[in-house]
């Protein structure tokens, strides 16, 4: 006997998980599987940056401005998830002025707040930053525990009803007269789910997944690197204020600063080689703008695999600084049940599931509003309680494994 859902959401990650709690508040029974523990791709493999906007400012406005507005929602409602610790955009003397001066105006348009350092000032916020800093502006970023808030958006939805499926792999898609007839699951699960409508929230995975249906998803996912450090007087999120390049960024935690990225193309977002030049120039990259680093002892690097949309990549030319969401409607591929959201960052996850909820709503004929902006997370007052549900979910990322349980 198949199991009977509304709707079926794969993937765990921070969009899956997402989409699952956003519909289990609208009233839709909702379940949710992951091949893996959640938060094992990309969400869990991150630098954990709650971005501000700042990075996209003078780029994409929209993309700017979809991040302010999330991360003063994160901030009011995800509470232990958010570590609220500022950050500074830094000009190098070998950096552009013309650059700084273009973000620092398309911030303050934008309405991004922004406080602009001189050199002896920005000194004095981080004493360690390079003698090199000519200027700074400050803004409101922040660092994500993504374990923390996947759990936290899993056990909301599982509270509303959600069924949550870690280790639960896809294993076949069912499709007949233009619409999946069923989806059958391995591992936790071991049976065919036969829903309503079906989310493609698999992120760098979503083309292997859509092929399953007989769907083309076209992604062009890269691999970046992060390099933990031992180092604890970093107060808020370094960003080298330059065009996007490797290298650019540090982020702050509790007893170490991650450092990162690369953007190499793979094609294969589990089975991808990995170089030491990655490692080497990051740590050389960030050093120039935080020079301590450059000896401190490394504790642990990971890579992630960013889930880039190809046609959109396309667009751009490769490496930008844009990183938009993508709500693909298959009913305009020939199958009327399934929708695929693809793109995006981790400080847009709650946005792209509405928008993902509201498409889902539509094809259900279900009249509800969104209410994810305004409730806050259960447990985000309690890190243990938080620690807790991410061991239950299995769903420890190397991105926050220093924090995360520790407490």
């Amino acid at each position: 006997m198949a199991i009977e859902t509304d709707v079926l959401v794969v993937g765990g990650g921070a969009t899956g998980a997402g989409v699952a709690r956003d519909l289990a508040l609208r009233g839709i029974d909702v379940t949710l599987v992951e091949r893996d523990g959640l938060t094992s791709g990309t969400s869990g493999r991150s630098h954990g940056l709650l971005h501000s906007g700042a990075r996209y400012a003078e780029a994409d406005r929209v993309g700017a401005e979809e991040c302010i507005t999330e991360n003063r929602i994160l901030k009011d409602i995800a509470g232990a998830c958010i570590r609220d610790t500022g950050g500074l955009f830094v000009q190098l003397a070998e950096d552009d002025p013309d650059y700084f001066e273009a973000k620092r105006a398309a911030c303050e348009d934008i309405g991004i707040p922004v406080e602009t350092l001189d050199s002896d000032a920005a000194q004095e916020r981080v004493p360690d930053l390079a003698a090199e800093v000519e200027r700074a502006f400050e803004v409101p970023d922040a660092v994500i525990y993504p374990s923390r808030l996947v759990a936290a958006n899993a056990a909301d939805a599982r509270e509303h009803g959600a069924d949550i499926h870690p280790h639960a792999p896809v294993e076949d898609v069912l499709v007949a007269d233009g619409q999946v007839t069923g989806v059958r699951v391995g591992g936790a699960v071991g049976d065919t789910i036969e829903a309503d409508y079906v989310v493609n929230a698999t992120g760098a995975w979503a083309g292997r997944f859509a092929a399953m249906a007989g769907l083309d998803v076209e992604m062009q996912p890269t691999r970046g690197v992060m390099v933990s450090v031992e180092y604890d007087d970093l107060g808020p999120v370094l960003n080298r204020c330059r065009d996007p390049d490797d290298g650019d960024i540090v982020v702050p935690h509790e007893r170490e600063a991650v450092l990162g990225t690369t953007s190499v193309p793979v094609r294969d977002p589990d089975e991808y080689e990995t170089e030491q030049w990655e490692i080497e120039e990051s740590i050389e990259e960030c050093a120039a703008m935080l020079p301590p680093v450059a000896d401190a002892p490394e504790v642990r690097t990971w890579w992630g695999i960013r889930p880039l949309y190809a046609p959109d990549e396309d667009e751009r030319g490769g490496r930008g600084i844009s990183r938009g969401f993508f709500l693909l409607d298959h009913a305009d591929d020939g199958v009327d049940n399934m929708a695929s959201i693809v793109g995006g960052k981790l400080t847009t996850y709650r946005q792209m599931a509405e928008a993902t909820a509201d498409l889902v709503c539509d094809g259900l004929g279900v009249d509800a509003d969104c209410r994810t902006a305004d409730r806050r997370l259960p447990g985000v007052d309690d890190p243990e309680r938080l620690d807790a549900l991410v061991a239950e979910f299995d769903g420890q990322g190397p991105t926050d494994e220093d924090v995360v349980g520790s407490v």
